[in-house]
């Protein structure tokens, strides 16, 4: 077995850690801040959606884009100012497009196949992280939503999902507390949510467990790989030697592969959130229990134990910032003022994260360009959705690459 060093203690780093060490290898997780999962995987949608599948690599969502640039509370906000990094990255998201049906179906797969890991994980280590299986409910206010919701619950059936249409009344039946006038709507029985920075930060205590060395608050400065070895300069100075070096820094992973010889062209889309504290009983209520998704507005919500209500979306093409605006967040205020008329929204708590996102909406999950050299990034808008099925995809990879080193240590003379 191999010592490994995983960069990144978000959601991908600490399932990848977690996979690891339970195949027997030493792994040391290096987080830069204080406890695991306190950027992007801190405060998104909180949905485990299969059925949110569908890429981006649609030719609507330029049209949309060019339409909403100029809209300060879009949906799809790109700020219009170009690096290079930006063209490079709508360049390739463009060739990507004949790739959506095929994406959006594996995607699918991925996110069924995720379920099993994170349930197994969650219960084998007794980690509680407000877990509602009660379905997600897409709704839509018009029929050209609807209907092309149907063309893309084709392509999720293909990839083993089932879901179903249901009129106004059954999503009034399915989620009593919803308010407004809608066409119809899709219905996914078997998806569900749950607060991911507690899921995060329980599976991290049991990588401790596991044996995992956790060394939260270092910051990586440099990093290296001979092919056979690996070496993580902290920004400390301290320099950790492993065998391997395995890469989940999210929107930093870019910069590290660069370091490493390899090109990842992974984009920071800026989410916004808010998470609704339900102080009185009247709120409590009023607020849905079951997840909805509005294609819309591009909002998803969560329901989080009795007292938190998470409402989440919009992305926005602005590189590293992470600015939390008022014009971004009062549009999902409004929002719940307007759906659930009976939840004070009294004290809100805003948040931004940035998803780190590949062109193409696939993670990057393997080997780079050096055989010990392995990556798990790139989950975009289904980091949570995806993690677990990726970490294992990874341990795959690690354990072949072990393998196949292993006869190269039995010929190594023994030194006296």
């Amino acid at each position: 077995m191999a010592n490994i060093i995983v960069i990144g203690g978000g959601i991908t780093g600490v399932t990848s850690a977690y996979a690891l060490a339970r195949q027997g290898h030493q792994v040391t997780l290096i987080e830069r801040h204080r406890y695991a999962g306190m950027e992007t995987s801190h405060a998104n949608g909180g949905q485990l959606s299969a059925s949110n599948a569908e890429t981006w690599t649609h030719p609507s969502t330029l049209i949309k884009g060019l339409k909403w640039m100029l809209r300060p509370d879009a949906p799809l906000l790109v700020n219009p100012r170009p690096t290079w990094h930006k063209l490079s990255w709508f360049a390739e998201f463009v060739a990507a497009i004949p790739k959506y049906r095929h994406n959006t179906i594996a995607t699918a797969r991925l996110a069924i196949e995720a379920r099993d890991h994170l349930f197994s994980w969650a219960q084998a280590e007794g980690v509680d992280f407000d877990l509602e299986q009660r379905g997600i409910l897409h709704i839509y206010r018009d029929r050209n939503g609807f209907e092309h919701a149907r063309e893309v619950s084709k392509l999720l059936a293909e990839g083993g999902l089932p879901r179903r249409a249901v009129t106004p009344d059954e999503m009034r039946a399915i989620e009593p507390s919803l308010q407004g006038e809608y066409h119809g709507g899709w219905y996914t029985e078997s998806d569900s949510t749950g607060d991911i920075h507690k899921f995060t930060h329980g599976l991290s205590l049991a990588c401790v467990r596991h044996g995992v060395r956790l060394l939260n608050g270092q910051q990586v400065s440099r990093v290296r790989s001979t092919g056979t070895s690996a070496q993580v300069t902290l920004a400390s100075g301290e320099v950790l030697g492993a065998d391997a070096v395995v890469v989940c820094a999210g929107v930093h992973s870019r910069a590290l592969a660069a370091q490493l010889g390899d090109r990842l062209n992974v984009y920071p889309v800026k989410g916004y959130s808010i998470t609704v504290m339900l102080q009185d009983a009247s709120s409590q209520a009023a607020a849905p229990r079951v997840s909805l998704l509005d294609d819309e507005t591009k909002l998803v919500t969560s329901r989080l134990g009795a007292e938190r209500f998470r409402v989440a979306g919009t992305a926005e093409f602005n590189g590293f910032n992470l600015d939390i605006r008022a014009d971004r967040i009062r549009p999902l205020v409004d929002w719940v003022n307007r759906c659930f008329p009976g939840v004070s929204t009294r004290r809100v708590e805003p948040w931004a994260g940035l998803r780190p996102m590949m062109p193409d909406m696939m993670p990057r999950v393997g080997p780079g360009r050096a055989p010990n050299v392995f990556y798990n990034t790139g989950h975009g808008h289904l980091g949570w959705t995806l993690s677990a099925v990726t970490a294992h995809q990874l341990s795959a990879h690690v354990a072949r690459w072990d393998q196949h080193r292993a006869p190269l240590r039995l010929r190594v003379p023994a030194t006296a």
